[in-house]
């Protein structure tokens, strides 16, 4: 029997993260196909997820989030060596910093099919120089490149407009949800909406603008709960006390039971600044929650606004309120909302898409290797 082709994803940090859901979620969708390897560092569920996948997992030490030159060329080497031992036919790359170290290490190793995610552009969400640098890079390692997947139309349309991926070698793949397994939300009749909101608390990620917007809620009637964790925590903690929101907004730190967290919620706030097409909006609208999005990246591909979902613009506390305060005065439209959202999950979003896609994508590749 011919062996399977081999396929090695590579991810910056093992943390719960957008990226890391891509990855834990494509991975089953693989592994009946594919020899599977997920190499990423640090601590988190990404590791375990991946091996009750029936797929390896390698730890990595040297390739993480934060722009070091000595640490990055660490990086590099560790990949190039973990390339050569594995011989993969294909890496795929996801995240920035693995995005553009991975590739370079596979053109190295002479890994034949380079694959890199954008699940959103680092060029448009990092600050100032690092900016720059990530365009740079990006731009370095388009040529290098077999293939480029975004989860989006609008990160795609933003990576042909900066020269970091070329039309003909970058396709659209929508994230994907589970929705049939998704625990649901189940209404209370005690007067209270309970809003949660995922994500790391960092850049592009912009949780103060949650916070401010819920200090124009009634405090007796609505909750708060951030889920996530992050190097901005003490500045929003700082913030809730400031505010007088202590009783009001928790920050519950990262947590394992994400789905029933958001089945025990009536309101889903995305108030980021920057994203791609985030899992996080996926894994509420299977939830059957109401939507609250900034109108940035891919959001208007998965929220329609008064369908399912409403948006907002980035960083505008009172647009924000405002929408919120709507739902907190309006059950019926949280239900409604609530159940487009779920729908639209259910038939636009589907896992088994998203996987197949990717497969397709694979074996379409490896029968032409773009050098």
């Amino acid at each position: 029997m011919a062996s399977k082709p081999k396929i090695l994803l590579v991810v910056t940090l093992a943390e719960v993260g957008g990226a890391q859901s891509y990855v834990r979620e494509l991975v089953p969708g693989l592994t009946g196909d594919l020899d599977v390897t997920v190499a990423a560092y640090g601590p988190g569920p990404l590791g375990d997820a991946v091996r009750a996948s029936g797929a390896r997992f390698v730890p990595l030490r040297h390739v993480r989030r934060p722009l070091s030159p000595v640490r990055d060329v660490l990086g590099l080497f560790e990949l190039w060596r973990l390339c050569h031992a594995l011989a993969p036919d294909i890496v795929h790359a996801n995240s920035s910093k693995a995005g553009i170290l991975a590739r370079l290490a596979a053109v190295a190793a002479r890994v034949p099919v380079r694959v890199f995610t954008a699940h959103g552009w680092a060029f448009k969400a990092a600050p100032g120089r690092a900016a720059r640098l990530y365009l740079a890079a990006d731009r370095l390692v388009r040529p290098l490149t077999s293939a480029v997947v975004c989860v989006s139309e609008a990160e795609r349309a933003a990576g042909i407009a900066a020269r970091t991926c070329d039309a003909a070698r970058t396709v659209v793949i929508h994230n994907g949800v589970d929705a049939g397994r998704a625990p649901q939300h189940v209404e209370r009749d005690d007067g209270v909406m309970r809003i949660v909101s995922v994500g790391r608390l960092a850049a592009p990620k912009d949780f103060l603008t949650l916070i401010r917007a819920t200090a124009r809620l009634d405090p007796a009637r609505v909750r708060v709960t951030v889920l996530g964790d992050g190097p901005d925590r003490p500045q929003l903690e700082a913030e809730i006390a400031r505010l007088g929101l202590a009783g009001v907004v928790e920050l519950a730190g990262e947590v394992d039971d994400v789905p029933q967290r958001l089945a025990g919620a009536d309101v889903f706030v995305l108030s980021s600044r920057s994203e791609g097409l985030p899992v996080s909006v996926l894994e509420a609208m299977a939830a059957g929650l109401p939507v609250v999005a900034t109108d940035v990246g891919g959001l208007r591909e998965l929220v329609e606004d008064g369908a399912g979902g409403l948006l907002v613009p980035p960083g505008d506390v009172d647009s924000l309120a405002a929408r919120l305060d709507a739902l907190l005065a309006d059950p019926a439209l949280r239900r409604r909302l609530g159940g487009e959202s779920r729908r639209r999950a259910q038939e636009k979003f589907s896992i088994h898409t998203f996987r197949a896609a990717h497969l397709d994508l694979y074996r379409r590749l490896l029968d032409r290797p773009v050098g």
